[in-house]
């Protein structure tokens, strides 16, 4: 008899297995999220070890901002992923790894560093740097390895957010600073340039200017660390708008440790938005700096920051300045210099001519260079990190690490049965969740049409047609046994840049598809309005009128004051999520992303605005339809782009006459991104947090951790099918719990 059911036999209730295991997580990593609970005496935890999740991949990178080499050690190399956890490599990216699981409390790494003077030192920083809207998790501080990565310890800033840079003394591995960006969303009070000199186990902030003023970069002086230039960023990401530039922007420099600092303005732009700076290894008093400005562009200074000129203004240096704007100068060639941005740029003539290095995936975020070997590089960009070891002429591969972003999984009815979605940075991906062979390869998957961005959707039982979307309204037909392709946009117009309240239709960045369980012909498409085609998109029609709250003074320009933002995250006042109810044809709920909650019973003929009293502008990220009860629906709702990360979930049984708050038991600052019940068994239910997974055997009214295996990642989406959990995350690409019947046979 297996433990489990053992367990079940002496009557031990699933609630006590969830305890047991929130305790035994506890206990080994004590995950932000975990809530205190005590293990029942006697209770074998053996039960819970028999199920454990299972990565599919695929093998494909995510997004990476951060990595670092150890300079005796050629064939060793840390990458950070954006929700991904930190991962290294020993054979110069043949193979990765991760390297923190269970001992880092959330999954998103903003920068790196390996003490000069002892590689078994590291220190991580969590939280990614660029101010993404969509696809982008937050850090709870910094975090200190003494055996090369192996064990990790939490050493504070635990509420800096977002981490830019660390950088460790050259000759004493306990001196360390970190440029503390602070949160993207808000207002807050741990920003700036700390210093540690016991190996953090204490912290003094030596640099500031005001509450939402960040470093974004930080630089030393090589051959003398008394030499620091940090560069300040004013900025605030808004759910509508990119805010990048301001009167507390700038680089200020110290001579003496951090101990004081002196800003920078001989021949700079007066208003700057964000920064990147580097000192020259070759000559200390070269100082590159890439400068968001009306007349920003790569600048130079050969007396130490005393005095600056701009060198080169071309656009493709500092296009979409809040996502990149890093500069990396060569070790032994003060005329060498990179610039990172879309392309990886390299000058070898200080700056006044640039050229583009060949790219495995664009969208470069970081550049760390052997100062020993300057052909020997690592980079870190949207596909990944990547080696060099011929200056960047060739790389290693990208098709090796787990490290994917999706916003949402569906599965068709096919044995064994497929996953789709759209990955982050790449394209959309169908995978299956099984093959006969030793394991999934890039061989058994493929791309659907769409884009990074898409919602999949298509009838379970014949995917034939699958259909799949990308920003701005894009939508495609995917036919999957001809691979043939055609757009089926409603509206046949791409906005980039384009100011919202000028658009036709406004789509979200993830625009919602889904297709009606009661006719497959039928597909929703939501952008402010709800489009319906019955025809394979040929045509569409309206069947809502505006659902969001069409706030104008929340649209217009993505980006200001310096840079417009086009690429579409930006845009706001769209639907988020939409579902037909199985039980109800015509009934389809829908959620926005200012914070509405609207319901038609009707097919679209009369709407009504259920969003539950007292609700403010938020997020919807997802409604679900109860298996078991027409009348029962529940929301995962998210104010974190409000600068709180509370956790909200909500339940109604009267189709949205009355909610009831169901968040017991999950952590505070646990942001929900997904909820479902178990079809299989009623008041199961999952919820899927920023860090990870909880479960409820009681309807919602008591969560448990239920992570097992699972690193403490952001889980996007969730499905059960047949007896199986199916997740997709953001960072670590598709997970599944084969069977998870076991669960269905415990009782309370």
């Amino acid at each position: 008899m297996s433990v489990v059911r053992k367990m079940i036999s002496a009557g031990i209730g699933m609630t006590q297995l969830l305890t047991a295991e929130s305790a035994a997580a506890q206990s080994k990593d004590k995950p932000v999220a975990t809530s205190a609970q005590q293990t029942p005496a006697g209770l074998d935890l053996a039960g819970l070890k028999a199920l454990q999740w299972r990565n599919i991949g695929p093998f494909r990178g995510g997004r990476a901002t951060t990595a670092t080499g150890v300079p005796s050690q050629p064939l060793t190399y840390y990458m950070g992923a954006t929700g991904g956890g930190i991962w290294r490599t020993d054979d110069a990216g043949h193979s990765w790894r991760p390297i923190a699981d269970g001992q880092i409390n959330m999954g998103s790494v903003g920068a790196i560093a390996v003490a000069p003077d002892d590689p078994n030192v590291v220190y991580a920083g969590l939280g990614e740097a660029p101010v993404r809207g969509v696809s982008s998790s937050w850090g709870d501080g910094m975090y200190r390895s003494t055996d090369a990565g192996r064990t990790w310890a939490h050493i504070g800033l635990v509420n800096s957010r977002q981490i830019s840079r660390v950088i460790v003394h050259p000759r004493n591995s306990d001196v360390v600073y970190v440029a503390a960006q602070g949160s993207r969303w808000g207002p807050s009070g741990e920003r700036g340039i700390y210093r540690s000199l016991d190996g953090g186990k204490s912290w003094k902030l030596t640099l500031s200017a005001d509450s939402l003023t960040g470093p974004s970069d930080l630089a030393m002086d090589p051959t003398n660390p008394r030499i620091l230039y940090a560069a300040l960023w004013d900025h605030q990401r808004l759910p509508w708008l990119v805010r990048s530039g301001g009167p507390g922007g700038g680089i200020w420099k110290s001579t003496d440790g951090g101990d004081t600092w002196k800003q920078l303005t001989g021949g700079l732009p007066k208003i700057m938005g964000k920064i990147g700076v580097a000192v020259s290894p070759a000559n200390p008093d070269r100082v590159w700096a890439i400068v968001e400005a009306d007349s920003g562009g790569l600048f130079k200074s050969d007396d130490g920051g005393a005095s600056w000129q701009l060198v080169n203004g071309d656009r493709v240096l500092r296009a979409r300045a809040w996502y990149y704007t890093r500069v990396t100068a060569d070790p032994m060639n003060p005329d060498v210099v990179y610039v990172i941005n879309a392309p990886l740029m390299k000058s070898i003539d200080a700056g006044r001519t640039f050229t583009p290095l060949p790219d495995p995936h664009g969208d470069n975020h970081d550049l760390w260079i052997n100062p020993s070997n300057p052909q020997n590089m690592i980079k870190a960009d949207d596909g990944g990190a990547v080696v060099s070891f011929t200056g960047g002429r060739t790389w290693s591969s990208q098709g090796n690490q787990p490290t994917a972003q999706f916003y949402r999984v569906i599965t068709d009815d096919r044995f064994p049965y497929w996953l789709y979605a759209g990955q982050q940075d790449n394209s959309t991906v169908a995978i299956p969740s099984a093959v006969a062979g030793p394991g999934i390869s890039p061989n058994d998957w493929h791309q659907v049409g769409g884009c990074e961005s898409a919602h999949v959707a298509f009838d379970p039982a014949d995917p034939h047609y699958v259909y799949a979307g990308c920003y701005h309204g894009i939508i495609n037909e995917h036919d999957q046994t001809t691979d043939f392709e055609r757009n089926v946009m409603a509206y046949p117009f791409l906005g980039l840049a384009e100011p919202s309240d000028q658009l036709k239709y406004r789509f979200n960045w993830s625009a919602p598809i889904f297709v009606s369980p009661f006719d497959p012909k039928t597909i929703y498409h939501a952008g402010n309005v709800l489009l319906k085609t019955t025809d394979r998109g040929n045509s569409w029609t309206e069947i809502s009128p505006d659902l969001t709250r069409n706030d104008k003074s929340r649209q217009g320009a993505g980006g200001t004051p310096i840079t417009n933002e086009g690429a579409g995250g930006e845009v706001y006042g769209t639907i988020y999520y939409g579902v037909e109810s199985p039980h109800e044809a015509g009934t389809i709920w829908i959620g926005t992303d200012d914070g509405l909650v609207q319901l038609t019973r009707d097919g679209g003929t009369s709407w009504k605005n259920v969003t539950p009293k007292g609700l403010s502008e938020s997020l919807i990220n997802m409604v679900e339809v109860s298996p078991f009860d027409q009348a029962t629906a529940y929301i995962a709702v998210s104010r974190h782009k409000w600068n709180d990360n509370a956790p909200l979930i909500y339940k109604t049984s009267d189709y949205g006459q009355s909610w009831t708050k169901l968040v017991s038991g999950i952590a505070d600052g646990d942001m929900v991104r997904v909820v479902r019940e178990d079809p299989n068994r009623r008041g199961l239910m999952y919820a899927g947090t920023e860090t990870g997974l909880y479960a409820s055997t009681d309807g919602g009214l008591k969560w448990r951790r239920f992570q097992l295996n699972l690193p403490h990642v952001p889980v996007t989406d969730l499905r059960v099918k047949r007896k199986d959990l199916v997740i997709s995350t953001e960072g670590r690409a598709f997970w599944i719990l084969d069977d998870a019947s076991p669960l269905y046979e415990i009782n309370d």
